[in-house]
């Protein structure tokens, strides 16, 4: 498993650095999204807010992310 305050470290900076979300951190990183969500929140609280905000950021998009890939789904593309 490791180290759990340097793995929440390396979690937000990756989210920060990527803008990424947490699936695609969890995928990177081999954890669960429930184990990303932990470890951030537990760690430290400067990387914390910076990860807050591009996860609300994410979290206003996703309706949008989720109709893409339906219509992809349907398209067939």
């Amino acid at each position: 498993k490791g180290n759990i305050e340097e793995r929440a470290c390396d979690l937000a900076v990756y989210i920060i650095e990527n803008r990424t979300t947490v699936r695609a951190a969890a995928k990177k990183f081999g954890v669960s999204k429930s184990t990303v969500h932990k470890d951030i929140q537990a760690g430290f609280h400067s990387l914390y807010l910076q990860v807050k905000e591009i996860l609300e950021i994410n979290k206003a998009q996703r309706h949008i992310r989720g109709g893409i890939a339906t219509r992809k789904k349907y398209k067939g593309a």
